[in-house]
């Protein structure tokens, strides 16, 4: 079974698959998201848990930008927003669990997360061979920079 998606592109069994692992990616960060707080924590907590926020949104980015990249015309932008969107949203969640604010100051820090994985899924986009691309026996590309003609 296929149909067309909005960027004219074919959505089918595989790709539905694909749009799991964001999905149940951001059920992982609600989950933690509604555990009530308690206290004051050590300062190496607090880092601890703003570095949990910037990996969780940018592997959140990088599993939406594969999940819609064959779906719609520049699938990171659509990463990058929808990232946003629930970052704002899970702030606005926060602000009923008991203990815990939803601040912009972790939208922010959840949004470094999300420019930290464009940032390298572009770069990864606009090198000539990509990183950690292999031919079919597994091998690295080799470079023709140094060969002499």
């Amino acid at each position: 079974m296929a149909f067309s998606g909005p960027g004219g592109g074919v959505m089918n069994r595989r790709t539905l698959v694909r749009a799991l692992v964001p999905l149940v990616l951001m059920g992982v960060i609600f989950f933690f998201s509604a555990q009530p707080a308690g206290g004051h924590h050590a300062w190496w907590v607090i880092v601890v848990r703003k570095l949990g926020h910037i990996t969780g949104y940018a592997l959140l980015t990088a599993a939406w930008w594969w999940a819609l990249r064959q779906v719609v015309q520049r699938p990171l932008i659509w990463a990058v927003g929808i990232s946003l969107v629930y970052a704002c949203s899970d702030e606005l969640h926060q602000t009923f669990v008991r203990g815990r604010e939803g601040t912009p100051r972790d939208v922010v820090i959840d949004a470094i997360g999300m420019g930290i994985a464009a940032m390298l899924i572009w770069v990864r986009q606009s090198t000539p061979t990509g990183w950690g691309q292999t031919d079919a026996r597994g091998e690295a590309p080799k470079s023709s920079l140094g060969q002499s003609p």
